[in-house]
C-alpha cells in the first residue's frame, strides 16, 4: 500500500496557463512528483498583469510542483528532456497544434525514449473538427461551443461565463484521461497519447440547453439569463432580498409545495394550473412575480435558512470578497493560505478529489522561476556540479 495514489508517478509538465497546470495539480496533489519544465522566461502567467512580481494565478495552479528552467530549442536541452522523459511516466502538454512535432518531440519520439510514457495533451479543438488545427482560449472556446450563445439574456448580446469553464473542463478531462491510460498501462505495459479537446469537455454541459432545444424544435431562447437553461424547471431564479440575492429553485412538486407554504399561499400550492413541472413553466412570468415579491422584503440569511429547513434548494448569491472571508479559505479548504520562507503570504487550490485510502498532500508554495532545476537534474540524472555550471553559462537551463 502506498500512502498516495499516485506516489511514485512522475510528471513532466509542459503545460501553461490554467488547462494543463490544473491538470497537473490533480495530480500533484494525490501524491505525483510533477516537474514544471518551463522557457527562459517563464510560462505566461507568471507575469502576466503584474510585472515581475509573480501573479496569484501562477501561485493558486502550481503549488506542489518543481520548477525546472530548460530550453528545448538547443539539441542538449531537449537531449536533457528525453532522458527525463526516459524516466518518467507522463508528459503533459497544452502548447498550440504541432509545436511538439516542430521541436522534434511529438509521441513516436518520447515512446522511443520510454514506451511506458504516457503523452497528455489538452487541444482546443478535437481533431475531426475544422477547427483542429487552430489556437484556441478559454474565450474563443466558449464562443464556438454555444457556452456564450447560450449565457445572458434574450435581448442582449451573448456573453462568456464568468468562470473559465473550457480551460478547467478540459484539465480535469484531460485528468481523467491519464489515469485511464496509466490503469490500461498496467496491462500493456505500453504509454499511449491521450488527447482531450476542450471544445468537447464542455458541451455535455449544455445538455439543458441542448435538450431545451431539441424538446422544443428549435423554438425555445437560447438564452434565458438566470432562467434553467432548457426552461424545463420553474421557478428557477435568482430573486432579489432585502440585503442581497437569493438562487431559488423547485426541481419537484414537492419543493414547489414547501415554497408556497413559506410564502403563505396556500391557493398557489392548491390551484391546479400549477400542479406540475409544465404547467409552472408555462406561467414562468407570474411565477417568478409571485417569488421576488415574496423575497424582496426579507433578509436574505434568513430566508435561506427557511428554505434549507424545508428543503427547497436555495443559496445566498456571494461575491467573492464573500468567499475569500468564508469558509472556502482556509488550511484544508479548496483556497488554501501557504507561507513562503520569507514569511509571505501566497494562495494554492486545494483539491476537490477526496480519496479515504490516499493520504492528503500538505500544501507547498509555487515554486521559483528554475528553484530546482540543479536538484531535479543532479537526482534524476546525475549531473555534476560542473555539467550544471556549464550548462547554466550556456542557458540551456
Amino acid at each position: 500500500m502506498t500512502a498516495r495514489a499516485l506516489d511514485g508517478i512522475v510528471v513532466l509538465d509542459l503545460s501553461q496557463v490554467y488547462n494543463g497546470p490544473y491538470c497537473t495539480l490533480l495530480m500533484a496533489q494525490l501524491g505525483a512528483e510533477i516537474v514544471k519544465i518551463e522557457p527562459f522566461r517563464g510560462e505566461p502567467v507568471r507575469w502576466r498583469v503584474v510585472g515581475e512580481q509573480q501573479t496569484a494565478a501562477f501561485g493558486l495552479l502550481n503549488g506542489n510542483k518543481e520548477s525546472l528552467r530548460l530550453d528545448l530549442k538547443d539539441p542538449r536541452g531537449k537531449e536533457l528532456f528525453l532522458r527525463l522523459v526516459a524516466r518518467a511516466d507522463v508528459v503533459v502538454e497544452n502548447f498550440a497544434p504541432g509545436t511538439l512535432q516542430r521541436l522534434g518531440l511529438g509521441y513516436e519520439v518520447l515512446a522511443e525514449a520510454n514506451e511506458k510514457i504516457v503523452l497528455a495533451s489538452g487541444r482546443g479543438y478535437g481533431a475531426q473538427t475544422p477547427q483542429a488545427g487552430q489556437r484556441a482560449m478559454d474565450l474563443t472556446i466558449q464562443a464556438v461551443s454555444g457556452v456564450m450563445g447560450s449565457t445572458g439574456y434574450p435581448d442582449q448580446p451573448p456573453m462568456k461565463a464568468g468562470a473559465a469553464l473550457a480551460d478547467f473542463f478540459g484539465g480535469t478531462h484531460l485528468f481523467g484521461g491519464i489515469m485511464a491510460a496509466l490503469y490500461q498501462r498496467t496491462a500493456t505495459g505500453r504509454g499511449q497519447h491521450v488527447e482531450v479537446a476542450m471544445q468537447d469537455a464542455v458541451i455535455p454541459s449544455l445538455t439543458s440547453n441542448i435538450a431545451g432545444y431539441l424538446d422544443s424544435g428549435g423554438t425555445l431562447p437560447e438564452r434565458t439569463g438566470n432562467r434553467h437553461g432548457g426552461l424545463a424547471v420553474a421557478p428557477y431564479n435568482v430573486y432579489p432580498a432585502a440585503d442581497g440575492w437569493v438562487a431559488i429553485l423547485c426541481m419537484t412538486n414537492g419543493h414547489w409545495q414547501s415554497l408556497c407554504g413559506l410564502m403563505d399561499r396556500e391557493d398557489l400550492a392548491a390551484d391546479p394550473s400549477f400542479a406540475t413541472p409544465a404547467a409552472r413553466v408555462a406561467q414562468i412570468d407570474k411565477l417568478d412575480d409571485f417569488v421576488a415579491g415574496w423575497a424582496g422584503g426579507r433578509p436574505r440569511d434568513d430566508m435561506v435558512a427557511n428554505l434549507q429547513h424545508a428543503g427547497v434548494p436555495c443559496a445566498p448569491v456571494l461575491t467573492l470578497s464573500d468567499v475569500m472571508s468564508g469558509p472556502m479559505v482556509g488550511p484544508d479548504s479548496m483556497i488554501r493560505p501557504v507561507k513562503d520562507a520569507d514569511g509571505q503570504v501566497s494562495y494554492v487550490f486545494g483539491s476537490p478529489l477526496h480519496l479515504t485510502g490516499s493520504k492528503p498532500v500538505p500544501s507547498t508554495t509555487a515554486p521559483a522561476l528554475g528553484e530546482h532545476s540543479d536538484s531535479v537534474l543532479t537526482r534524476t540524472l546525475g549531473l555534476t556540479g560542473a555539467e550544471l555550471a556549464t550548462l547554466r553559462a550556456e542557458n540551456v537551463i
